[in-house]
Parts: structure tokens; sequence; C-alpha cells
């Protein structure tokens, strides 16, 4: 039963969940961290509406009855278990599985949305829009969020490579990275991108470059102007507190590093006191102070090890520009593909359709 000739009460609580979901994306984008304060709202939005459409189709006789148990369970028993595994392999970030579970319970079906689309004065309602315009064969709502997202992001990785053909950047990390001023790292998320072999690799995560120069109360400009004393690791007389990384220091987020308090010497006893003696200099065991820094650490630093932090603070020193993997949080493309799937529909199944697939 529709709520004002517009959509069920169950299909317009659903709709809360948009707003919440672009405001996530917006976030993801500045800061690369989620509270996970996000959620639990709006997944108990979701449970409530399930609910109602629980009880509106119950005792499930029937063919509408047995198609919504069959997309219920689709979106409940195959979605939320393949958001968990994606996020066990590290192909999901945390907050990428929260979404996607979010969106597994709210939208285990396809939601209804009548809109008048045009109107006389006086006159009643001439045209009605029914949205989706073209909902998927499953019907399945969360299930075209995931595939019109998958979508867009294989989208922005093809602009990606064509922005950098245009700019004359031909080389294995056209399609993956962008060519950044090492100037502008600090306020940059995504990682180092090693791009002389035929496959562009990952190397350091550049909030663990944060973390790094946080510890040891340094700069990058500080690093880049003086690599040789930076390198040493006895320079390092006193640490600070080294976050985790993020380009806003705040609370603890999503893949975050809880913070326990400043673990340093007073300020004044850092590394930027002055170069250490001869002497000191005289055996490099641990250069950058690597293994100095992780092993001081709770945790890890996004899955970096020493080679990793060597190599990637021997990169930022010497290089004025470098390869960064953009590293688009899933998030965003996932708000895209909600709003397209709930609006134009599923991109997957007209592709198919047109191929003759289906």
């Amino acid at each position: 039963m529709t709520v004002l000739g517009i959509a069920t009460l169950a299909d317009l609580l659903r709709l809360l969940v948009v707003p919440a979901f672009a405001w996530a994306a917006y976030r993801d984008v500045r800061t690369r961290r989620l509270p996970n304060r996000l959620w639990p709202p709006l997944l108990a939005i979701g449970l409530l509406a399930l609910a109602l459409d629980v009880a509106a189709a119950y005792p499930f006789a029937g063919f509408e009855g047995r198609l919504f148990l069959v997309r219920t369970g689709f979106s409940l028993l195959f979605l939320v278990p393949f958001s968990v595994l994606a996020y066990r392999l590290a192909a999901f970030g945390g907050a990428d599985m929260k979404a996607l579970v979010v969106l597994a319970v709210a939208f285990p079906a396809t939601p209804e949305y009548i809109v008048p689309t045009a109107v006389l004065p006086g006159v009643a309602w001439i045209h009605n829009a029914v949205f989706p315009l073209y909902p998927s064969t499953l019907g399945v709502t969360a299930m075209s969020a995931l595939t019109n997202g998958v979508l867009l992001g294989a989208a922005f990785v093809l602009s990606l490579g064509v922005r950098n053909a245009l700019a004359g950047r031909i080389s294995p990390a056209m399609f993956v990275g962008e060519w950044t001023d090492v100037r502008d790292l600090p306020d940059r998320h995504g990682s180092l991108l090693d791009a002389d072999g035929p496959l562009p690799s990952r190397g350091l995560d550049l909030d663990a470059l944060r973390m790094y120069l946080r510890w040891r109360r340094s700069t990058l400009e500080d690093l880049r102007a003086d690599p040789a004393r930076h390198r040493d690791p006895v320079s390092v007389t006193g640490t600070g507190e080294p976050t985790d990384g993020a380009v806003h220091v705040g609370p603890r987020t999503d893949g975050g590093v809880p913070a326990e308090g400043d673990v340093s010497n007073p300020p004044g006893t850092a590394d930027s006191d002055g170069p250490a003696t001869a002497t000191e200099t005289a055996e490099f065991d641990d250069p950058w102070a690597a293994e100095r820094f992780l092993d001081s650490i709770e945790g890890t630093a996004y899955g970096t090890d020493p080679e990793t932090l060597r190599e990637g603070l021997e990169t930022v020193s010497e290089a004025d520009a470098v390869w960064v993997s953009p590293g688009l949080p899933f998030v965003v493309p996932l708000f895209l593909g909600l709003v397209v799937s709930l609006t134009f529909g599923d991109v997957l199944t007209l592709i198919l359709a047109a191929g003759g697939l289906l």
C-alpha cells in the first residue's frame, strides 16, 4: 500500500539511507575516515523497513510472496557474507564492508517511487513517473547498487588513463595513478606507485608516511631539506604521537590506530635539534629508524614493512613528482551506484539486454 500515492512506508524509510550515504561519500573523499557510529542507525532503519515488508508479505503466499523470500534471502545470505569475505581478503575496507551490509538489509528488493512529473494549477496530476525506470531482472537494489558502483569505478579508471594520456604521461601506472608533486603529498590520500616494471606495484601508504613524520616530529619539507640526517637512526632523539596518519587528526575511526597519548620526550628534544655527531652516525643498522618506528606503534602502519618504508622515504626525499594511486574510496561509487539504481535502474541489466544476453 502506497503512502500518499508515492511509495510504501517501508520504501520511504529507506530513502533516509541516501543522504547519510551522500555524507559518507563526501567525508570519505576528504578524510578517508568514517566514524563507526554512522552505521548502527542506518542498519536500524534498514531492519525496520525490512520488518514492515515482512509483515506486509506474510504469509508469503503465491508467486509474489515466494519472490519476496527469494530476493530477501539472496540479499541477506549472499551479499552480507560476500561483503565480510571481501573485507577479510582485503578487497574491501572496513567502511566499505559496513556500507554494503547496510544496503543488503535496507534494499533487499526493488522499491517503487511514484513521482508526479507534470501538473497544472487547480488540476490533478496529469503524468506520473515510476522510479527506478529500468529495475534489474534480479530485483535486488543492493545488488544493483554494487554492480553500478563497480561499473562507475571502471569508468573512473578509464578516465584516469585518458587524462594521463592527453597529458603525455604514458606509463604502466597511467590507469591507476596520478602524477603528483611531492610537496602535495601531506594532503593526499593513497599510496606511492612503482611504475618501473611492466606492472605498477603499490608502495608506501601516504597515511603511513604521515604517521612516520609525526612520530619523529618532522615534516616532509624538513626531510627533503636534509635527507642524510633523517636517514641516520641516531638523529631520532625524541618521538611524538603518530596518530592514525589521517590528514585531519581526530578520534579513532575505521582503519585507524587508537591514540594512546603522547609517548614522546618533551618538545625540544626531537630530531630537529641538530645533526648527530660523526661517532653516532658511524653505523646505519636501521636506516631512517624504520624498524624502530614500526616497533614503537600499536598495530601496523597499514601493512608497511621497514623496507617499504625506507624505499618510500628515499623516493620522496629525492623525487620532485611521483605516481600516486588515487585510492578512490569504494563508498563513493557505491553511493553513486545506489542513486543510479533508485532512479535510472540497473545499468548492467541494460548492457546485457543490449548485447542480447537477456
